[in-house]
């Protein structure tokens, strides 16, 4: 039985982290309750003071197809490299130098968007096709592939 997943990122600042994984991915923040125009317009109709209006944040796939992707404030920073990542398939079908190319085009646009460019993995035939190692704004890694 097929279950739905929703992938948790645990962080200092919710919208800010939700903003640059909207841009990574094309998703979009979760649209407000029904009836509301803004999130903080249900915020406000729910009495969530201003100061915690940041505590959450949640990302939608626009084409309905993807996981959900929720945000939430911790005290802790980051620590430890992660036990789980995304790899974030930018250049499928590519292959040789023409990934590698794409595959630095999209780091180069991430790393605008706050972004830390970790490694790259040259290609290593047969099973090794090439990635880079890449860091969000709160140093969760994650692959371009």
């Amino acid at each position: 039985m097929a279950r739905e997943v929703q992938f948790t990122f645990d962080c200092a600042d919710p919208a800010a982290l939700a903003s640059f994984w909207a841009e990574v991915l094309g998703y979009r923040v979760q649209a407000p309750p029904g009836g509301f125009a803004t999130w903080d317009e249900a915020l406000e109709a729910m009495g969530v003071p201003p100061e915690r209006r940041n505590d959450a944040s949640a990302l939608t796939d626009p084409e309905g197809v993807g996981p959900r992707l929720f945000f939430q404030r911790v005290p802790e920073e980051k620590r430890v490299k992660n036990r789980v990542h995304l790899d974030v398939r930018t250049a499928p079908g590519l292959t040789g130098d023409a990934r590698m190319e794409a595959l630095e085009a999209a780091a180069d646009r991430l790393i605008a968007h706050g972004a830390t460019r970790l490694e790259r993995h040259d290609p290593d035939p047969p099973l090794g096709t090439g990635h880079l190692v890449m860091a969000d704004p709160e140093g969760n890694e994650f692959c371009l592939d």
